[in-house]
């Protein structure tokens, strides 16, 4: 396998992982309550920062480009919920009456896709910085912890 096509895989495998790693941490508990505060959010990445920064030892350089890794992500988020206060209101609404509104589902559908397609460049540099900065004895650790426990942010 070339190498650029092997970095592309681990790159979009580890977005995958972090995108939903922080859906999980941004939606777990809080549906009833809403979207997630913004102190709560800074809060999750500081968390999610301090423990992979432990982790795998990173240097400042290194946990400065994670911490670009967050932002775009947190950036992609926020984009992809969009300004609504109750995504799952937008869905509802899709089956309030007696038809499926398709269209209403196509358009909804069109704008996530947008958002996915005009940031993930971004995230996806972000995440490459980040893993090319990693030593190869931090790259080998990721791969470890992806393996052994299904992503960065498992718990079993």
């Amino acid at each position: 396998m070339k190498p650029w096509i092997k970095r592309s895989l681990i790159a979009l495998t580890g977005i995958t992982i972090a995108v939903g790693g922080l859906t999980a941490c941004g939606t777990r508990g809080h549906h009833e309550h809403g979207p997630m505060s913004a102190e709560r959010m800074t809060e999750m990445r500081g968390k999610l920062i301090d423990r992979v920064t432990k982790k795998l030892d990173l240097t400042t350089e290194q946990q400065q480009k994670l911490g670009v890794l967050a932002d775009k992500l947190q950036a992609q988020r926020t984009a992809f919920i969009g300004q609504t206060t109750d995504p799952r209101a937008e869905v509802r609404q899709l089956v309030a009456g007696e038809k499926f509104d398709r269209a209403r589902a196509l358009s909804l559908l069109d704008e996530k896709t947008r958002v996915v397609q005009v940031s993930s460049p971004e995230v996806i540099n972000a995440m490459a910085d980040f893993y090319d900065s990693l030593k190869p004895a931090q790259q080998e650790e990721v791969r470890e912890l992806m393996q052994k426990r299904r992503g960065w942010f498992g718990r079993g």
